[in-house]
């Protein structure tokens, strides 16, 4: 079975469409994938993901690792029957949530030895052959390398010192995942270099040596502004093999996705739109809603006239602000809902203009209607 097939480029810009082959079906891209950090999506059930059209999602190794524990995880199979999700799963390697908790870890050649942020107590070292075999135990199919991930801004030396050791740790993650030669999963390889474009250059170079079936761009959005991300991700993507999926970690907004798939980026992960949801922020093609406002407090329409998701078909402006005002759980579901929704159209309607040899035009409309919308109150 072929991993990745490129399908169609974009003649006028970078933008690309492919289809990714696993175990537990294929994932038309580009694609956006939903958090589900605790092997759940915050809010909404597994059918209810389905709904929107979510085909991947993503678990994280550093939590499921600790709560509930791969034992746990393992008399299940694997994540999918545990949580009731028969799609395909992407976990993350661990590594950017030991580096959100830099307090309570030390990193080394070894691996990163750390505190549980749930106790503070018992030490745990997370090395690259453990975060594959953590994956592996939860039998994810798509995992990815442990990585040295900085903070912005750091300095060029430090830059390239993380670059060199995830270099380092992925040859050690991919000699660990051949060694299982069962393993159905595959395996992505990440790129590092800090807002160095040199060493962005050098870290593709080393990496795609190694070889991997995907790679993916890391240490964006990690606090640098929005021009320099696009800068490093237009300086990266088009260094990446063409034959294997793009990866762009942690991004983002409505309009970072469609910058990133004109950059030729395939895949993408965030929190923003089931965070935000629970904040009261919603999504349309006009800008954000701001649900808590007091215009809504009469507002008989949906959040987005014409979305034909579950909570635009039924529920009103100002219901949904009742419920936020009301502190109701119900209003998380249901925004959650919505958001997801929005993410998911907004990548297949660009997977179709791709398709259409259109994209140039679609992105243009996504920022006229934007410019012109009423959203953003």
């Amino acid at each position: 079975m072929t991993f990745f097939q490129l399908q169609k480029t974009c003649g006028n810009s970078a933008a690309r469409a492919g289809v990714i082959e696993t175990g537990h079906g294929r994932i038309e891209t580009p694609i956006f994938m939903p958090v589900g950090t605790q092997a759940t999506v915050k809010a909404v059930s597994p059918e209810e993901l389905e709904a929107v059209g979510a085909r991947i999602i993503l678990g994280n190794t550093y939590h499921l690792y600790l709560r509930p524990g791969t034992e746990v995880i393992g008399r299940f199979g694997g994540l999918h029957r545990f949580m009731h999700w028969q799609r395909p799963i992407l976990t993350d390697s661990g590594g950017f949530q030991v580096f959100s908790l830099a307090e309570l870890s030390k990193i080394s050649e070894e691996g990163y030895a750390f505190q549980s942020h749930l106790d503070g107590g018992a030490r745990h070292l997370l090395t690259p052959e453990s975060a594959v075999q953590v994956q592996m135990a939860l039998n994810s199919d798509i995992m990815m390398c442990l990585d040295q991930c900085i903070a912005y801004p750091a300095g060029r030396e430090q830059a390239a010192a993380a670059a060199d050791l995830t270099t380092r740790w992925a040859r050690r993650c991919k000699a660990h995942w051949q060694a299982a030669a069962e393993c159905p999963n595959a395996l992505f390889g990440i790129v590092q270099g800090g807002m160095f474009p040199e060493l962005r250059t050098r870290s593709v170079e080393e990496i795609a040596a190694v070889g991997f079936p995907g790679y993916a761009v890391g240490g964006l959005s990690v606090g640098e502004p929005k021009a320099l991300m696009l800068e490093m991700a237009a300086h990266t993507l088009p260094l990446l093999p063409a034959g294997a999926p793009r990866y762009v970690m942690g991004v983002g907004t409505p309009a970072d996705l469609i910058e990133m798939i004109a950059l030729g980026a395939d895949m993408f992960d965030c929190v923003m739109p089931t965070r935000n949801a629970r904040n009261g922020q919603l999504f349309t093609a006009a800008g954000t809603l701001n649900i808590n406002n007091a215009r809504y407090r009469d507002d008989t329409a949906p959040i987005e006239p014409g979305c034909d998701c579950y909570t635009c078909r039924r529920y009103s402006r100002a219901y949904l602000r009742h419920l936020y005002l009301a502190r109701e759980i119900l209003v998380h579901r249901l925004a959650t809902i919505h958001n997801l929704h929005f993410y998911l159209r907004l990548v297949k309607e660009a997977r179709v203009a791709i398709l259409e040899g259109d994209f140039p035009r679609f992105r243009k409309a996504f920022y006229a209607q934007l410019e012109t919308g009423a959203g953003g109150a």
